[in-house]
């Protein structure tokens, strides 16, 4: 039996930071840009966490780095 995998909203989120951190994407792009990442059965529980979290496709990759810390604060 295949067992899909399973993603938080914290490694969705760790997994943005170092594609934005390593000029693959931009903070800027939104949430469905992640998708080029991904294979389809990845994207789907990806896409079904995100939602449960109320994250919207189209909300900007910013948006759900909300709690960056900024090293020159």
């Amino acid at each position: 039996m295949l067992q899909s995998a399973q993603y938080s909203i914290g490694a969705i989120r760790d997994e943005a930071r170092q594609l934005i951190d390593g000029g693959k994407l931009n903070r800027h792009q939104p949430i469905h840009a992640l998708c080029k990442f991904f294979s389809d059965r990845e994207w789907n529980c990806i896409e079904h966490e995100l939602e449960i979290n109320q994250f919207l496709l189209r909300d900007r990759l910013c948006e759900l780095l909300s709690h960056e810390d900024w090293a020159n604060d």
